[in-house]
């Protein structure tokens, strides 16, 4: 088994960007703490990741699964960087691409109740936006399982150090990040935050005002 890649760790003490240095819609403002990982970061780190996925693939065939909602600009900007090394290197991947949506959140909480919709063609790689403790992804590797794929790698763009956490790792991490709630980047908080082009940290009033 190849081994888990290196990953940007963000510590304890990161305390973020002021907003007024980013351009926020207007209507997050007063909802947000901080700048938690600007949207240029995201795009280099994703570049990256793209760069090792290619290399640690080989030359397998890829199905390529998005995990909807939060993963859908992780996954799409990945695929970019994927397509444009597939483009401009001698040894390319043929790729296809499936969807499925998991729903394990109300509010800042999981429910423990995770649904599971679509996915008609799953086989090997997975994108997905956040590891927080585990569990989801767990569910879902079991479900693939069934499909007897040669392989299985997951891609996240966060991972959250939490004390919830069952263990499990992604074989591509982005961001190793403190147990904040952020939002921004496609990561909602009941489905509000997903036009925000950075990761942020939402504050109290965010979470009042946007509460189901």
């Amino acid at each position: 088994m190849a081994s888990v890649s290196s990953c940007v760790v963000i510590n304890d003490e990161e305390q973020g960007y002021d907003l007024d240095l980013f351009c926020i819609p207007k209507h997050y403002a007063a909802d947000l703490e901080r700048v938690f990982i600007p949207h240029g970061l995201i795009m280099d780190r994703t570049e990256r990741l793209a760069r090792d996925i290619m290399k640690d693939m080989g030359g397998h065939h890829i199905v390529a699964l998005c995990v909807l909602k939060g993963g859908y600009k992780f996954f799409a900007d990945l695929l970019d960087y994927i397509k444009a090394l597939n483009r401009n290197n001698d040894r390319s991947i043929p790729m296809t691409v499936d969807f499925i949506r998991l729903k394990s959140y109300q509010n800042d909480q999981s429910t423990g109740d995770i649904k599971v919709i679509g996915g008609d063609d799953l086989s090997t790689l997975t994108g997905k936006d956040i590891i927080d403790t585990g569990k989801t992804m767990k569910t879902l590797l079991e479900l693939l399982k069934q499909y007897n794929p040669k392989m299985v790698k997951v891609a996240s763009l966060l991972v959250k150090r939490t004390p919830r956490s069952v263990g499990y790792r992604p074989d591509f991490v982005g961001f190793e990040i403190p147990d904040k709630f952020v939002v921004g980047y496609a990561l909602d908080y009941n489905e509000y935050f997903r036009d925000l082009n950075h990761i942020c940290v939402i504050n109290e009033t965010g979470m009042e005002k946007y509460k189901a």
